[in-house]
């Protein structure tokens, strides 16, 4: 399972790490564009200290598994094929494609079930493992993104204020 943790958390941080560099770049609240920013540093760390993992365990970075194989509901867990909070392509393409106050609303929705995604894996290891650097990360990861998801919800707030 930890093996299947450190290649899908690999896959879907990515995608909150290009997600937040749109909203860096192009939010007009600058609390989005600073959640934005730190999203994509603080992913992109995981994913390299989870590559580094899989280096260390004499692993390729990827498997022969499917998504979500390693969680206790399997595949079940995939949601129109992806990982539980992965957008899809459509909705990519919508948050690149957005101009103005709509970068930061479509940044916040899908980053909320985003981090909602990542929270249920995150729980989904710590079920399953008891090696001490990934037990460690994935708890750190649930502090963390349960906090950005509340950081979300303020900054969903105030958008919708700014709004009326």
């Amino acid at each position: 399972p930890e093996a299947g943790f450190a290649r899908d958390m690999s896959i879907h941080p990515a995608q909150a790490v290009e997600m937040g560099l749109i909203a860096f770049e192009r939010a007009t609240l600058p609390g989005v564009r600073q959640l934005g920013y730190d999203i994509a540093t603080n992913q992109q760390g995981q994913i390299g200290m989870m590559q580094q993992w899989l280096t260390e365990w004499g692993l390729m970075p990827t498997g022969v598994e499917p998504p979500m194989a390693w969680m206790p509901e399997g595949t079940d867990a995939l949601v129109d094929g992806l990982m539980p909070g992965m957008a899809n392509a459509e909705e990519i393409n919508a948050l690149r494609e957005a101009e103005g106050e709509e970068v930061d609303r479509l940044f916040l929705h899908l980053m909320l079930y985003h981090h909602l995604g990542g929270i249920h894996m995150a729980e989904g290891i710590l079920k399953q493992s008891d090696h001490p650097h990934v037990t460690a990360a994935a708890e750190l990861m649930l502090v963390n993104q349960q906090y950005e998801v509340e950081v979300i919800q303020d900054l969903q707030r105030e958008l919708e204020a700014a709004q009326e």
